[in-house]
């Protein structure tokens, strides 16, 4: 990944799985941060949380629908302060300014 970090601007970073759990192959904030710290892009925007939670796990494991992306926005801020996060809403965009020049 830090190969990668000299021509990063932007990174979609999974934050967490689905349910309760991860599962194999997902990160948690924290190890999200990690990888963040690693490839130093001059956005992050936590991606893959908030969609998805299996009936009847709301009132233990809601906060997994609203939490991850904060949690990880909280680590980069210590682990890679000069990325910035963009918390986006499930189903929402974000207008990176991209077109005439090419360039944000």
């Amino acid at each position: 990944m830090a190969a990668l970090a000299e021509a990063l601007d932007a990174a979609l970073v999974p934050v967490w799985g689905w349910g309760p759990s991860l599962g194999a192959g997902h990160m948690d904030p924290a190890q999200a941060a990690e990888a963040i710290a690693l490839l130093q892009p001059r956005l992050a925007v936590p991606i893959h949380w908030g969609t998805f939670l299996p009936l009847g796990y709301r009132r233990r494991h809601g906060h997994l629908l609203r939490d991850p992306p904060h949690e990880f926005a909280a680590h980069v801020a210590t682990r890679a302060p000069a990325t910035h996060v963009a918390i986006l809403a499930p189903g929402t965009s974000l207008d990176l300014g991209v077109g005439k020049t090419g360039r944000p």
